[in-house]
């Protein structure tokens, strides 16, 4: 194998295992798919694993890399018997690598504290650097897939990371495909998905990325303005369902849909002709799926969160504020000139 660190992934098995530590949302472990694509394309025998909290682990129902899925609830308040169990289950799985997008001193302690012979890990200046056996630079000023990407400097890889991807059940696309009909009818073809949420926990933590509904619904007629005959589609997900009321409200004749599983809300996206949202898991499923989009920035920065190439717009707050944002303002980046 012509990695570094050659000497340890030398003297494993065929078949490796390695595990990676990916805390986050169902967005970020989206953003990881090219890591753990170019990981398997490495190691095509590998057993890949990833550890994630419980929230996130919907997101590999439509990830193709990954042959196991372990949950951690890294966000809780942990005690040292939570610790204690993890460090028994990733040790009695014998992994050959780990790598961890964490970027904790804890996290790293955590790595070295299981054992595992090779340990891959952000370590810019300071503590934390002697726990791992590949450091890597954490380089934050660029697009979040390819920062995570990095981590497999610590392996050899040095192929660009590339977009997301995504497979998508058979199941799935049928189920997107019978949802059209039942919102447009046998005759429409192209529809426009409109997603108003966050996650939960961005709300929790303050972040506002939520859109207010009033102005969205004057996106709405704008948009119904000058394109009248394609039909625009309000998706929610679970936590979405106070925040429609604004929606429907004002346009009771406004198709919705709640897909029940994130591989149908995938493929309801790849099938549509435009999604327009805030920062959140579904426009990382746009960017996947090579969907055009328009999505609103607040507080996070579209440069880290959104490719420099492709069909996908932001619409940033000058002032880091969501609210700001006119509803004119995002009407003239769906229609240019």
């Amino acid at each position: 194998m012509e990695i570094a660190s050659q000497a340890v992934l030398g003297k494993a098995p065929l078949a490796p295992r390695i595990l990676a530590l990916v805390p986050g949302g169902i967005g970020d472990q989206i953003l990881f798919f090219p890591t753990l694509a170019s990981l398997r394309q490495r190691f095509p025998e590998a057993e890949l694993e990833v550890l994630v909290e419980p929230r996130a682990a919907a997101a590999y129902e439509v990830c193709p890399s990954v042959n196991r899925v372990l949950t951690f609830p890294f966000k809780e308040q942990l005690s040292l018997g939570d610790i204690s169990d993890l460090l028994g289950r990733i040790r009695e799985r014998q992994y050959d690598a780990v790598l961890s997008l964490g970027r904790s001193l804890w996290v790293k302690l955590l790595l070295w504290l299981t054992g595992i012979p090779k340990r891959v890990g952000y370590a810019p200046p300071g503590p934390g650097r002697p726990w791992l056996t590949d450091p890597v630079p954490l380089k934050l000023a660029q697009y979040a897939a390819n920062m995570y990407h990095d981590l497999l400097q610590g392996f050899g890889i040095a192929a660009p990371a590339g977009l997301p991807q995504l497979r998508l059940k058979k199941t799935a696309l049928e189920w997107a495909e019978q949802e059209r009909k039942r919102l447009l009818g046998e005759g429409s073809q192209d529809y426009v998905l409109l997603h108003p949420g966050a996650s939960q926990l961005s709300q929790e933590k303050g972040i506002q990325k939520i859109y207010p509904p009033e102005k969205w619904v004057r996106v709405i007629k704008g948009f119904r303005e000058k394109r009248p005959e394609l039909p625009l589609v309000l998706v929610l997900g679970p936590e979405d369902e106070k925040l429609a009321e604004g929606f429907l409200s004002q346009l009771p004749d406004l198709p919705v849909s709640r897909p029940p599983q994130l591989g149908q809300l995938a493929a309801l996206i790849a099938g549509s002709t435009l999604l327009l949202c805030t920062d959140s898991a579904p426009m990382h499923l746009a960017v996947a799926t090579q969907t055009p989009l328009v999505a609103l920035f607040g507080p996070t920065d579209p440069e880290r969160l959104l490719p420099s190439e492709g069909p996908f717009r932001a619409v940033k707050a000058a002032n880091g504020v969501i609210d700001s944002i006119a509803p004119e303002q995002i009407l003239e980046v769906i229609f240019p000139g």
